[in-house]
């Protein structure tokens, strides 16, 4: 049973000042909720007032409406992210193939999954703490694979993805240092550290994206304000057509990369060796053919 006595509640608001939680009040709410006991109460409130995320504290996030599990060590879902659920859900047709790249907890994936009547759902993380709460989260609801970016997603999947989420990490390697200490100390740096200009793992995602999109479909990636231009050249130099949503609500900048979808009549970049259709279309249309009778 939860604890609640206001005495205690009082006490623990002020614990978490003390310690430098911005919102001590509700914070304290949520763990007299969780504790069953006064001696659990006193453990979680150690454990946020010594640093550790209010999330891992929990075991839960809360993210597009509903709790996701979230252990020790594993990437929280921001609140900002939602945004970029809500864009892909927009996009998503009825039925969709739906990819979650850096899935960490798995909560984006499932978020879309569930707004968008999905047919099938995909996951993978390379941090292995991620892969086994994901598991949890996503349940008989998808497939949740441990491995590097695409390395370890079936090959059947290339091809006809309509959504490919990726919540890469866009923190310039330097600035990783002025993060948060909740983020910077607790949180796997694979889930933060961008490199250079933040954008490495990107540039990856958006070279191998075309191969795995179906016609039509996107990807979506989220970078910070400054890094908007180059992060549009970086999606169309890998052939996608680029555009840029924000949330000035959500301080969230969500950059979209679509699949051209061809022409009727044309053969789309590499299905002519598949089809044994030569790269110009019908072989009587060939440079120089003989004229058929």
């Amino acid at each position: 049973m939860p604890v609640h006595p206001s005495s205690s509640l009082s006490s623990t608001v002020l614990a978490l000042r003390r310690a430098g939680c911005v919102f001590a009040e509700d914070e304290a709410r949520l763990l007299h909720e969780a504790a069953a006991s006064v001696d659990e109460l006193s453990s979680l409130v150690e454990r946020r007032a010594a640093g550790l995320p209010l999330e891992h504290v929990l075991g839960w996030a809360d993210f597009h409406g509903r709790r996701f599990a979230v252990d020790t060590g594993v990437f929280v879902p921001r609140r900002r992210t939602e945004f970029l659920v809500a864009q892909a859900a927009a996009l998503a047709p009825r039925r969709a193939v739906v990819v979650d790249l850096c899935c960490g907890s798995g909560a984006l994936g499932v978020a879309l999954a569930s707004a968008s009547d999905a047919a099938e759902l995909h996951a993978c993380d390379v941090e292995p703490a991620a892969v086994r709460c994901a598991r949890r989260n996503i349940g008989d609801l998808g497939h949740v694979y441990e491995g590097d970016l695409f390395a370890p997603l079936p090959a059947t999947l290339r091809g006809r993805v309509d959504v490919l989420l990726a919540n890469v990490p866009y923190v310039p390697t330097d600035d990783v240092g002025l993060l948060p200490a909740e983020a910077r100390i607790h949180e796997p740096r694979v889930a933060l550290d961008g490199g250079g200009d933040g954008l490495d793992v990107m540039r990856r995602v958006a070279a191998e994206a075309p191969r795995w999109l179906a016609p039509g479909g996107s990807l979506l990636v989220e970078a910070s304000e400054r890094q908007r231009d180059t992060a549009v050249e970086v999606l169309r130099a890998a052939g996608l057509s680029p555009r840029v949503l924000v949330s000035e609500e959500l301080y969230a900048t969500v950059l979209v990369g679509t699949v051209h979808v061809p022409a009727v009549g044309t053969v789309p970049v590499g299905a002519a060796e598949q089809s044994g259709i030569p790269p110009w279309g019908d072989p009587a249309a060939a440079p120089n053919a003989p004229a058929q009778d």
